[in-house]
């Protein structure tokens, strides 16, 4: 069983997760819980209904009061995650067979049609295969409400960026149902990630309203993600370890921003200065596992960012480096510097 960024799991007592990363351990998959049953719940599912947990401290506390035994110390990744076993999966949900599933259906709801337009318009303007595409989130777990945003995700770098171009293109046409957000929204969006991302109102429009893979389609909002094919990542599990190396707020500029597209994101960074945290060197990258931290610099840009440090080995490339990782704590934020 492969599963990768944008998938979804059930388990075998109900439970749907979210899969993070391409990179697994050996019969495990790492993935945090996302809609939980409960009779409390605002979603309808075919067996239960469901509700949804957001940020990664309600996550942990979940599995803490629900199932402990899947909260476990990662020696490769260096820190506390979320494992299910393959054997107690149930059910495996995949974003491109949902998506294949919409486009033959002849019942479908509001939301779901949405879904298919911006699939539609997305892969005629970009000129992309069907098999780059997928809805994810609450479509392809069938636990929508009335509220439901629509989560795309697309496949393969090449796809990636021509999506991504075109997407650019579609929101400067007035003609085009994808809108950018105007500042109001954007006031929305951060009230609503500000519980679990920390930084001021300014800083945040600065980086979200050059965004292209986030905005309203049809009046509804969406969030695409863009995903690295199999075939494209040649990282098996173990073969690169992290370590907490404590914690820390730096300066840089940005050296190469190519694969800040997709999730998880890369930044090769130079001229690192630490300006809080322990002096470490060299931090060459900022990563971060959360798609609110694509796109959030470009090319020869001064950045402040805080996050966990990590030191890098590679065994096929011997050598060590730091990377600063983002999207852990509340705190943990990148922003543009003000030079």
């Amino acid at each position: 069983m492969r599963a990768r960024e944008g998938d979804l799991i059930k388990t075998k007592s109900n439970v749907i997760f979210d899969v993070k990363g391409l990179v697994h351990p050996e019969g495990k998959i790492i993935a945090f819980p996302r809609f939980i049953p409960t009779p409390q719940g605002t979603r309808q599912g075919k067996d239960s209904t469901y509700g949804k947990v957001y940020s990664l401290n309600e996550r942990f506390k979940f599995l803490q009061e629900n199932h402990p035994d899947l909260i476990v110390f990662d020696p490769v990744f260096g820190e506390t995650l979320c494992e299910v076993p393959i054997k107690e999966v149930a059910e495996h949900y995949q974003p491109a067979e949902k998506l294949a599933l919409l486009r033959t259906s002849k019942h479908l709801s509001t939301l779901e049609n949405k879904a298919l337009q911006l699939a539609k318009a997305l892969k005629k303007e970009a000129d992309i295969p069907w098999s780059a595409i997928g809805i994810s989130g609450s479509i392809l777990a069938g636990l929508t409400t009335e509220k439901s945003d629509i989560d795309p995700i697309v496949y393969g770098a090449e796809s990636c960026r021509k999506a991504y171009a075109a997407l650019q293109k579609l929101l400067k046409d007035k003609d085009s149902e994808f809108k950018p957000y105007s500042r109001e929204e954007l006031q929305d969006l951060f009230d609503f990630r500000s519980k679990d991302t920390q930084m001021s109102f300014e800083d945040f429009v600065l980086v979200e309203s050059r965004k292209a893979f986030q905005g309203k389609f049809m009046e509804t909002d969406y969030f695409i993600r863009f995903v690295k094919d199999w075939s494209e990542i040649s990282e098996q599990y173990g073969d690169v370890c992290f370590k907490n190396s404590g914690y820390a707020k730096i300066t840089a500029k940005i050296a190469d921003s190519s694969d800040s597209l997709f999730t998880p994101c890369t930044y090769k960074v130079e001229d690192v200065k630490v300006v809080e945290g322990p002096k470490l060197e060299p931090i060459q990258e900022i990563v971060s596992f959360r798609g609110r931290f694509c796109l959030q610099a470009e090319n020869a840009e001064a950045v402040t960012a805080q996050g966990k440090v990590e030191l890098v080995t590679n065994k096929k490339n011997p050598g060590e480096y730091y990377r600063l990782i983002l999207g852990n704590k509340p705190s943990d934020y990148m922003v543009l510097s003000h030079v």
